[in-house]
């Protein structure tokens, strides 16, 4: 080995020795777009793997920047094993976040827009709308849309209000008067999370193929309707990202389920750390965003597209074109299960060994569901990471816990993102008598384990 001594081995405090870990993380996003980017890949595959890379993207964000960010602001300057500063990490995490902004949007206007196009599947910019397809279309907003919508005017009594992390809103510029007499000058209007962000056409006004459209769109076209009275001049799209880092010191609460429910509240308009907006975004408009946001230039990320263009991978499953995706992967199901046998008389036989994803893990929810109905099981014991929302795993342990078995059963709350779910998924088995465990203090319980008594 280069740069090392036989006798006394490599120098671990060389920098040249490590990576930095952000920064390999947006590497490996790279490469996620290179999928999306590769021809080879099924189309709708290739879309699913722009909007994989945009999704991480902003996890990445919410998480690793917010963290960097945070010691940044409180002065910890000390470098990383890799020697890099925060300072210089976040300058360089500011490059390479560009650079696949850029490589994402081109993926999607120049790549992946045309070639679905081809096959048949549109979507329709407001330039291209049919007046067929305009009168559905509004008929839509009206019906649909605008009854849910909550314009909201800035003014000295309507100061800047607070915008949910990662919500599609519009800055719009407004001339005129109002229904009270008062000028107008700029108002926000949030897309509710209750609305689709992928808009499908009736397929009797498509055009053939399949047409679709953003609902930013929808709002951009159809925005005077709003504002009765008033000019509307522009409306401009944007989307903030904020940290959504849990940080709870376990060592200092009571409880753990408590302290989380409290952090959480608070999750979706905690400090922001990244702004998007429309390239078409006048730079006064951005300016009053930044202030309002506490950002500066280098927290500005510019969309040649719609900010939320990840959404597109709602067609994904809209479209019934299993030549344009990967042939579908159908899992091993053990011969146990499939023959209706005893999988505890199968295990005295034999030793099974489950290789995952390709032997199916219903083997594993059948075995807890004989568990659950079987007269000699006592006791089952096991972890929960992220159970989903329904999990037949779950109701056989609360099934287990009725029939007068004891369960135990330890829920890790801090699965990132989950939190919320894990929480109901605990009160859900406390109620039915299961006996729950918080994980343990200081460390992330990761590992799948089961244990039948």
């Amino acid at each position: 080995m280069s740069g090392t001594d036989e006798t006394s081995g490599p120098d671990f405090s060389d920098p040249a020795l490590y990576l930095n870990r952000e920064l390999a993380q947006i590497e490996f996003n790279f490469r996620v777009m290179a999928q999306a980017e590769d021809k080879r890949n099924p189309l709708l595959e290739r879309v699913r793997y722009m909007c994989i890379s945009c999704t991480n993207l902003d996890e990445f964000f919410e998480v690793r920047v917010a963290v960097l960010k945070h010691h940044h602001a409180f002065g910890d300057s000390q470098p990383r094993a890799d020697a890099m500063s925060i300072s210089d990490v976040l300058s360089k995490i500011r490059e390479r976040t560009l650079a696949l902004v850029e490589r994402q949007y081109a993926c999607w206007n120049n790549a992946l827009l045309p070639e679905l196009a081809r096959e048949g599947i549109r979507f329709l910019t407001r330039s291209a709308w049919t007046v067929k397809q305009k009168r559905w279309l509004q008929g839509y907003f009206r019906n649909e849309t605008l009854p849910v919508l909550s314009p909201l005017g800035l003014d000295p009594a309507h100061p800047f209000p607070r915008i949910l992390n990662k919500s599609l809103t519009l800055a719009v510029v407004l001339a005129g008067k109002d229904a009270f007499g008062r000028e107008g000058h700029m108002a926000l209007l949030r897309a509710p999370r209750s609305l689709p962000r992928i808009i499908r056409l009736p397929d009797e006004i498509a055009d053939g193929g399949t047409a679709f459209v953003f609902l930013s769109d929808l709002l951009h076209e159809f925005m005077d309707e709003l504002f009765p009275g008033m000019q509307v001049k522009g409306s401009y799209q944007f989307r903030v990202t904020r940290n959504s880092e849990l940080v709870v010191d376990e060592e200092e609460v009571e409880n753990l389920a408590l302290a989380l429910r409290d952090e959480l509240r608070g999750r979706g308009y905690a400090k922001a750390v990244r702004l998007e907006v429309g390239s078409n975004c006048p730079r006064a408009i951005t300016s009053l965003l930044e202030q309002n946001f506490e950002l500066s230039d280098q927290d500005v990320y510019l969309c040649d597209g719609p900010v939320n263009v990840s959404r597109s991978v709602a067609i994904y499953d809209q479209v019934d074109r299993p030549d344009l995706k990967f042939p579908a992967f159908v899992q091993r199901t053990n011969a146990t299960v499939v023959q209706g046998d005893s999988l505890f008389t199968a295990i005295r036989e034999r030793d099974i060994l489950l290789h995952h994803p390709f032997e199916s893990f219903s083997t594993v929810s059948e075995l807890v569901r004989q568990a659950s109905v079987d007269p000699d099981v006592l006791a089952i014991k096991q972890t929960l990471y992220r159970a989903g929302n329904d999990s037949q795993l779950v109701d056989h342990l609360v099934e287990a816990a009725r029939a007068g078995k004891d369960v135990t059963v330890v829920v890790e709350l801090r699965a990132r993102f989950d939190e919320e779910a894990n929480l109901r998924l605990a009160n859900r088995l406390q109620e039915a008598g299961v006996q729950v465990v918080y994980g343990v203090v200081g460390y992330k319980t990761h590992a799948k384990m089961m244990l039948i008594v």
